[in-house]
Formats: structure tokens, sequence, C-alpha cells
């Protein structure tokens, strides 16, 4: 049985998000907690966060379907990382002049399985 949990519209680029998803793809829930938690990387927290998220509907949908899920024994089957809408913003420069700055977002979503 397959569950999944999804995140849209973060405020971090595709790049940085990947970075960490690569670290946790395949790894048993446990273990990417800990490694998501031993993490400098700033969206490592939200990631965790999205992880406990999909755990929660594993156990809700245990409880309200007895579907039969042992929750120790779910594994991170995928987790991509698309990007979302830019966010345009202006930046004032010198002599008058403006800069355009793009605000990356992404769209990140995770599906856990049993091993």
């Amino acid at each position: 049985m397959k569950l999944h949990a999804r995140l849209k519209g973060y405020r971090v680029s595709a790049r940085k998000a990947r970075l960490i998803a690569d670290e946790i793809r395949g790894r048993g829930v446990e273990e990417a907690l800990i490694t998501l938690d031993l993490s400098s990387k700033a969206f490592a927290r939200p990631l965790a966060k999205l992880v406990r998220s999909a755990v929660a509907n594993a156990e809700e949908k245990n409880s309200r379907d007895k579907a039969g899920i042992d929750i120790d024994n779910l594994v991170i089957e995928s987790i991509m990382v698309d990007q979302g809408p830019n966010l345009w913003r202006i930046r004032p420069r010198a002599q008058g002049r403006a800069a355009w700055i793009q605000r990356k977002t992404s769209h990140v979503a995770v599906v856990l399985s049993e091993e």
C-alpha cells in the first residue's frame, strides 16, 4: 500500500531541495528522520515535517480502514521535487534602474510503502 504526502509552493529552489531529498530516498522512515534532524541544511526541517505527515497519514488510514499497515516497516519509496511558480520581485539598482529578482518555489511529493 502506498501513502502520499505533498508540500506545494515552499520557498526553496528545487535544486537545493533535491540535495536533501536524494539523501533520504529509499531509506526507512526512522533512519530518514534521524538523517534530516542531523542535517545542517535549512530545508531539512520542512522535509522532516512532510515525512512525519506521511507517517501520520499511514496511521490514520490504518486506524480508519483497518488496512493492516505496519508503521515500523515504512520506507520512503519515492520523493520527487519539482519546480513551482517563480515569484518576481524588483530590486532598485544604481542610476534609477531596476533589476528583476526571481524567488523560486518548489513542490515536494513523498510516497511511503511497506518494506
